[in-house]
């Protein structure tokens, strides 16, 4: 089999997802398939080893009765194997992964919860890359909190030294015909009682190596953790809005037109109630629909007399304030004017810091831009202008 044009010495990983994780809420059926900002936990996990430069193939173990929830979840991936059946046990739908790897030139093999969504790149690496020299790895923390032994009354017998005690992470990784000997071995034997793969390596003699893992790493288990790993991935995922505002003006005659907070000469002049800036008006409806707080005209209405003549960067200044007191923050802003002159090239410097000095944004994340209508329409004859804008904003609190 030959995969991004390696013939051998391949890494695959199989993902375990045969549970029925009953105690993660299963009126909302298998963990594995429950949502996580808007996509199966599984689909999550999957996408972390699919990603990873290190990792050549990847196959999910799944329940029998998980078909259609699988193909619904799962998005197709050139890495992504076809999935294949898991058994009563975590041990046996690890052997069955073992066992559809089979024949595939495989080397290395990952073997990973389906319920830990957070694994990271720089865990997988230090698996893989340990597993140049080692037969066996295990990505675990320090245990840091006190460990008590109790009696069968529950009451304490010992304090026990954690020194050197660890607690166990996926993906951990092996060589793959160690283990798949190793798993067949248990097999022969009858043993179906390993909770996890290293302690199945440890049982037939095998040395494994462990390497830090990630506090993020967590498995989920209970509806609790269910609800912490939403708040982890809600804060883990910046909620990204982008406003867009779109403003036109009437050319009548006059001596210079208001642009971008710039005042240009020109054979005419824009018609309104304010001073007809179409590139701050564009931009400050966008400001204010990426926190859906209405429009210019909401805010200042051309009904009323005291915006009669007013400069349009107090506008624009309103909005950014109304940006900030919904808990946003404005990471870019795009214009574009729409006009068959004044010429705009030799001016969108000058542009981009009035709007820079306007809003205290830096003007590296302003950007203007001019387009001409070329002759067509009311802008090609200089019977108006048009503006267009977009705002991005990023929401620090809730808006």
């Amino acid at each position: 089999m030959e995969i991004h044009g390696k013939t051998e010495d391949l890494t695959a990983a199989i993902v375990v997802a045969a549970g029925r994780g009953m105690r993660a809420g299963q009126a909302a059926g298998p963990k594995q398939y429950q949502l996580l900002g808007g996509r199966a936990v599984l689909a999550r996990t999957l996408d972390a080893f699919t990603a990873h430069p290190s990792v050549d193939m990847v196959i999910a173990v799944i329940h029998a009765d998980d078909g259609d929830l699988y193909a619904n979840a799962v998005s197709e991936h050139a890495k992504l194997l076809p999935p294949t059946l898991g058994g009563a046990t975590r041990q046996q739908s690890v052997a069955a992964g073992l066992g559809a790897l089979t024949g595939k030139n495989v080397t290395r093999v990952l073997i990973h919860d389906a319920a830990r969504p957070f694994i990271d790149p720089d865990t997988i690496d230090r698996v893989v890359t340990s597993l140049t020299s080692h037969a066996a790895v295990l990505p675990s923390l320090p245990v840091a909190d006190t460990l008590k032994r109790t009696g069968a009354d529950g009451l304490i017998e010992a304090t026990v030294d954690r020194t050197r005690l660890y607690a166990a992470q996926t993906p951990q990784g092996f060589h793959f015909d160690g283990i798949l000997q190793a798993h067949e071995k248990a097999a022969d034997a009858g043993r179906s009682d390993f909770s996890d793969d290293t302690g199945l390596a440890e049982w037939v003699g095998m040395d494994v190596l462990i390497v830090d893992g990630d506090p993020r790493n967590v498995k989920i288990t209970t509806a609790q953790d269910m609800a912490q790993a939403q708040e982890k991935f809600v804060m883990s995922a910046p909620d990204v809005r982008v406003g867009h505002g779109y403003d036109t003006h009437q050319l009548v005659d006059g001596d210079h037109v208001w642009l971008c907070g710039v005042k240009l000469p020109h054979t005419q002049s824009l018609s309104g109630h304010s001073d007809a800036d179409v590139g701050l008006h564009a931009l400050t409806d966008a400001l204010l629909a990426a926190v859906a707080d209405g429009d210019i005209g909401s805010h200042f209405p051309p009904s009323d007399p005291q915006w009669k003549g007013a400069r349009s960067d107090q506008f624009l200044a309103h909005a950014v304030d109304r940006v900030r007191a919904h808990g946003g923050r404005i990471t870019h802003m795009d214009v574009t004017l729409v006009c068959e002159a004044p010429k705009i090239g030799p001016h969108r410097d000058e542009m981009r810091n009035a709007i820079s000095n306007i809003t205290g944004i830096e003007a590296a994340r302003i950007s203007v831009k001019a387009t001409t209508n070329e002759k067509i329409g009311f802008v090609g004859r200089n019977e108006g202008m048009v503006a267009m804008a977009t705002a991005t904003v990023v929401m620090e609190a809730d808006g």
